[in-house]
């Protein structure tokens, strides 16, 4: 009988049995190698946000188990990464490559069981092969760099654009992976922790700040990718520090309305833009990119993986993915490893 997590209450990871599962139409049943703890799974943890509807769990990485009636390119044992976003795939959102605004958007761990378990059964169209070079505790990683590099895309990032990332959690260490490859001239990132400072340097930021001096961030940026959400002062720090006419990318979640100075900006006429999840974009999915990404820099990029919990250990895996004070950058549950 399959186990998987399951989020009873704040504070609280339990372990219960599962149905074993079979795939229909269209579908694949997989088996659950590596599943990453969000920042926004911490946020109902901690009880900040209501509860999932569903199993926990949104990057992932798994190795088909076994795939159902119509489903082609996929056979059992292939190593895929999950894209936790099911959609209509007929509406004119989805059909321009906006999916994830799609009107019947589902979402893996949310409304959907998603990846904490150690089967999982999912749309064949919502996976993507993992190139060769990339292995399966990589591969999961390939969901928060995507939101990564979809923020940088929406800001405009490329050749020469100076970029200040608020934050250096995974989210933001990973945005600054996807800025430099997309020919960001200059990125600069805050960070709270030493473990975060050292990850931002590797992964080739100019500069590292303090979050409570981003006035010394030098060049001044024409973006800010916000990822840290919470109730930070990251909207407001990001208005502050961009150039006039800027641009302030807004990835984080809030628990509450964030506060800033609306004078300033009107006076600086800067722009507030939401990011959300991934979409296509000049033909290009943002996942694509993020598999680009992994094969070109997979060594650097598995260093944010500071622990690994079996499933039986999810409530410590949560505690640690909580405290920064344990040097956690990115926590993972691996269902099926000892």
């Amino acid at each position: 009988m399959p186990f998987a997590a399951s989020a009873p209450a704040a504070r609280t990871i339990e372990i219960v049995e599962a149905p074993t599962l079979t795939p229909g139409p269209g579908e694949v049943v997989l088996e659950v190698a590596y599943c990453g703890i969000c920042g926004s799974d911490l946020h109902f943890f901690n009880g900040h946000q209501p509860l999932p509807q569903a199993r926990p769990g949104h990057e992932i990485s798994a190795l088909v188990e076994a795939v159902g009636a119509g489903v082609d390119g996929l056979r059992e044992g292939d190593a895929v990464t999950v894209e936790p976003l099911i959609t209509c795939r007929q509406c004119a959102r989805c059909k321009r490559g906006d999916y994830h605004h799609c009107g019947k958007l589902e979402f893996f761990g949310g409304g959907r069981p998603g990846g904490m378990a150690q089967q999982m059964i999912a749309p064949a169209v919502c996976l993507h092969k993992l190139p060769e070079n990339v292995d399966l505790r990589l591969g999961a990683l390939t969901e928060p760099l995507a939101v990564g590099v979809h923020a940088a895309r929406l800001a405009g990032v490329g050749k020469d654009t100076g970029v200040l990332v608020l934050g250096a959690g995974a989210i933001g260490l990973l945005t600054v992976a996807a800025c430099k490859h997309l020919g960001a001239g200059f990125v600069a990132v805050t960070a709270r922790h030493p473990q975060q400072a050292a990850a931002a340097v590797a992964l080739g930021a100019d500069q590292v700040l303090d979050p409570v001096d981003i006035k010394s961030c030098d060049p001044r940026p024409q973006i800010a990718i916000e990822t840290v959400g919470g109730t930070a002062t990251t909207v407001a720090d990001g208005v502050s520090a961009v150039q006039r006419g800027g641009r302030v990318i807004v990835t984080g979640i809030f628990d509450g309305p964030p506060v800033f100075d609306p004078l300033l900006l009107v006076l600086k006429e800067v722009s507030i833009v939401g990011a959300i999840a991934y979409n296509i974009r000049d033909r290009r999915s943002d996942f694509s990119i993020a598999l680009d990404i992994l094969a070109r820099r997979g060594p650097e990029l598995a260093a944010l993986v500071t622990h690994t919990f079996a499933l039986d250990q999810a409530q410590r895996a949560f505690e640690t993915a909580a405290d920064k004070g344990s040097g956690a950058v990115k926590v993972m549950i691996t269902p099926n490893r000892a």
